[in-house]
């Protein structure tokens, strides 16, 4: 600690307790209920510090959510097997993932951040667009191959939005497997089925 503040300097572990705290705070509270200055209080540290780090509440949440913990790159390991099974290895791991103790939480922290502020969107969808979908659309070795990543990763947003943000009716009810069943050949054919993709 700084003896003239009270307040942590700038050295890595400062950072790393600026996105814990960070992490925690968009977590409980979304994008807009989180400050620079309640994550500087729980870290610890002077807001300037966030900002000397981050730059911005933007460049906070950014890095929260890659520092979250968000197990979407996990997603990946459904590429081992057979590209005929890969929609619904696909949809149960995600599925997973959401209904997770560890990750439900801090997923539904963020989709909901990103359905409040358009800055905190656009940093998801980047996220899912360069770290999950492009690269695992790819490795299927099929045409359109980006665009097949992207139409199968939104319908599977709505589905967890409408499932896990939202507990719209009979989508939040259906027992785990049941909605595999439902959704999985859908996602199949967005990434290896025929499209009107010209």
């Amino acid at each position: 600690m700084d003896s003239k503040s009270g307040r942590r300097p700038g050295s890595p572990q400062t950072r790393e307790a600026i996105l814990e705290a960070a992490v925690e705070a968009f977590t409980e509270g979304g994008y807009a209920g989180t400050t620079i200055r309640a994550v500087a209080r729980t870290a610890g540290v002077d807001p300037a510090l966030v900002m000397h780090f981050f730059g911005n509440k933007d460049g906070l949440f950014d890095a929260a959510i890659r520092a979250s913990g968000l197990p979407l790159r996990e997603l990946g390991e459904v590429m081992e097997g057979d590209i005929e099974g890969v929609g619904e290895r696909l949809v149960r791991r995600y599925l997973s993932l959401w209904e997770s103790p560890e990750h439900g939480p801090k997923l539904r922290a963020v989709v909901s951040s990103a359905a409040s502020s358009p800055a905190a969107a656009a940093m998801l969808k980047e996220f899912i667009t360069n770290e999950v979908l492009q690269p695992l659309a790819g490795q299927l070795g099929v045409d359109q191959a980006e665009t097949r990543g992207i139409i199968a990763g939104s319908h599977l947003i709505g589905i967890a939005f409408t499932r896990y943000v939202l507990n719209i009716g009979p989508v939040a009810s259906l027992e785990k497997e049941q909605l595999v069943a439902c959704v999985a050949p859908a996602v199949q054919r967005y990434l290896t089925g025929d499209l009107p993709l010209a």
